[in-house]
């Protein structure tokens, strides 16, 4: 069972994998999951509108788009995560690039672990939930 890092048509992301791999484990752990195969393929916008064609059929950008393949207590799942689209995010929210891709990071997390954000008031526990994982992201993991 591991937490993977790729990249396509973009360049990997400056983070801290073992950190944001130890992060992630802790955070699911808190649901009562166990970490199973994740994989996180950061992207650029031109890349997760293609998959979100292709797979969703959403002709539209977004930040993370999270195939769930979670079996029982154990959570895995492909990641998508538009780098584009997490620097206009953090713009938007007036928050820094590593914040706002931190909160990305474990928002697809939060999905596997049965988090859902669509519904009435659902997006406001998602934040809330993104919220307390943040709290204990590792310092290393924090741009100065």
């Amino acid at each position: 069972m591991a937490i993977a890092f790729y990249a396509e048509d973009i360049a990997l992301p400056a983070i801290q994998q073992q950190a944001v791999s130890n992060w992630v484990k802790a955070v699911a752990e808190t649901y009562g999951k166990k970490v199973g195969d994740i994989s996180y393929i950061f992207c650029s916008d031109e890349k997760i509108l293609e998959v979100n064609r292709q797979y969703l059929q959403h002709d539209y950008y977004t930040d993370i788009i999270t195939f769930d393949y979670t079996s029982g207590n154990k959570i895995a799942g492909d990641l998508f995560i538009s780098l584009d689209t997490v620097k206009t995010n953090a713009e938007a929210f007036n928050a820094t690039y590593n914040e706002e891709l931190h909160r990305t990071i474990i928002h697809g997390i939060l999905h596997l672990c049965g988090i859902n954000d669509k519904g009435p008031g659902e997006r406001e526990i998602m934040e809330a939930n993104e919220n307390k994982a943040l709290a204990i992201l590792p310092e290393e993991c924090k741009v100065k």
